[in-house]
């Protein structure tokens, strides 16, 4: 039997605090030098590590989009026969995951926090994460598909997931169905 020793990081300890902060309540509220104490550094060493508040946020939200897309994928394994099977699959998690996910919520539910934009109107790092992401994952199973398309793909995959984590519309599995045709569309394959 192996021990397994975890090894937890300055940024990781930061991003942590960050985490359960944001989850408390008014992230516009949050001190940067509160963070820092809970995560056992100094202020300077979270200002080095991310420079301002704004970027220690969007790192947390990439982060939680790296996790995110680890699950994603788990859930797409076996459901891989076509990119829209697996767009399905990808979605139909996305979307129960979200329903679960306190941090999504949290953002969601705090009018005057100021996390909200990292989902919106300033969210290009985490759109960028998920569209080469899903553009990887798709020209890796099915090579032969054309990189115009998989861009095309990828970028309205990822949009209509992002709209859809943040304005809720149907029940999840009509969601993944319905973009899932739509990417068979796209692709010029039959439904």
């Amino acid at each position: 039997m192996t021990n397994s020793v975890i090894v937890v990081t300055t940024r990781d300890a930061l991003l942590d605090a960050a985490y359960d902060a944001a989850l408390a309540g008014d992230w516009s509220q949050v001190r940067m030098i509160d963070v820092a104490r809970t995560a056992g550094v100094s202020r300077q060493t979270l200002y080095y590590e991310f420079g301002s508040k704004d970027a220690l946020a969007e790192a947390v939200a990439l982060r939680e989009a790296a996790r995110w897309m680890e699950g994603a994928d788990a859930a797409v394994v076996g459901h891989e026969g076509t990119p829209a099977e697996a767009v399905a699959a990808g979605t139909l998690w996305t979307l129960e995951e979200a329903a679960r996910n306190p941090l999504l919520k949290a953002v969601l539910t705090d009018d005057v926090g100021g996390l909200l934009p990292f989902l919106t109107t300033r969210a290009e790092a985490l759109q960028a994460a998920a569209r080469e992401h899903c553009a990887e994952h798709l020209s890796s199973h099915w090579p032969s598909l054309a990189a115009s398309r998989v861009a095309l793909v990828a970028d309205t995959v990822t949009r209509l997931q992002f709209s859809h984590l943040v304005l809720p519309g149907g029940r999840p599995e009509q969601v993944a169905a319905d973009i899932a045709l739509l990417v068979s569309s796209l692709l010029g394959e039959s439904a």
